[in-house]
């Protein structure tokens, strides 16, 4: 957080703050379901998961930041928001689970978990198994304008916390939660879009990105157009469940209209900022 404690000394900025939580749902999910499984407690759905990491995670965030701030005698108040977000039920991302969440599966451990019902891809990097989920695309944030009020007061927001949690809306306008994790890049994305943010930043622990990635042909890159951003997704440069999400979201606040779309470590946040690091996303 004292990073981006150090961003406010950067400008005359405003700061929304989203953030992943993929092992965390995932481990929340799994007490959960091993709760159930001994009959000590009822089973919680994968977006009341979401929800409950929202609030954790955001606790976490909302007081470290405070005191990041306190610490850099900068004024500043910080909330939480537990934030919801509209997806498609006919999404085929429903049919095709892919987001990873949880922790690493042992080999010998992976085929019981199958068995339960789990769908998993491997992750053979680190000799595993992850469980996947749906990740179907966000459509809308429910609470976008109460976001948009706090930060207008000059409160920072953590919002969409994992994405966003899940909902379907049906045809007289109710909402109902549905098993899923939304990226949250692309759900920062679409947020920061609504807000008519002036820039996107994904700070992540990677300084730039790169194509040939883990190959004797790896090459950072500095600047990116959107148009050619695309093409090397479309080519498989950037994964589905890595950087992929990253770059689609960057190409997509430059193409609703976002001015500075970059990615970069978080711990260069300011060289991020000012062009110095990272890796901008641009027009065309």
């Amino acid at each position: 957080m004292t990073h981006l404690a150090s961003l406010l000394t950067a400008g005359e900025w405003r700061l929304v703050v989203t953030h992943g939580n993929g092992p965390q749902v995932g481990n929340h999910l799994l007490r959960s379901e091993l709760a159930h499984a001994h009959g000590e407690l009822p089973d919680l759905p994968l977006e009341v998961c979401v929800a409950d990491t929202q609030g954790g995670m955001g606790y976490m965030i909302q007081q470290c930041l405070t005191n990041a701030l306190h610490d850099a005698d900068l004024p500043g108040v910080v909330v939480s928001i537990v934030t919801q977000v509209v997806v498609d039920p006919g999404d085929p991302a429903f049919g095709e689970p892919t987001k990873p969440v949880g922790g690493l599966i042992a080999p010998e451990r992976a085929e019981r978990m199958r068995k339960q019902g789990w769908a998993l891809v491997e992750d053979r990097s680190r000799g595993g198994f992850r469980r996947v989920v749906a990740s179907p695309d966000p459509k809308e944030i429910v609470e976008a304008e109460a976001i948009r009020a706090v930060v207008d007061r000059g409160v920072i927001a953590i919002a969409v916390g994992g994405g966003g949690i899940p909902v379907i809306q049906d045809e007289r306008g109710a909402l109902r939660g549905t098993h899923a994790v939304i990226d949250k890049d692309l759900a920062s994305s679409l947020l920061a879009t609504d807000l008519a943010a002036d820039g996107l930043l994904i700070l992540t622990d990677v300084e730039q990105v790169a194509t040939g990635y883990g190959t004797p042909d790896e090459k950072a890159v500095a600047e990116l157009p959107a148009s050619h951003a695309r093409e090397l997704s479309a080519a498989g440069e950037f994964p589905a469940g890595t950087m992929g999400p990253k770059v689609e979201a960057l190409c997509r606040f430059i193409e609703g209209g976002g001015g500075l779309a970059a990615l970069g470590a978080i711990d260069k946040s300011r060289e991020v900022l000012a062009g110095d690091s990272g890796t901008r996303v641009t027009a065309g």
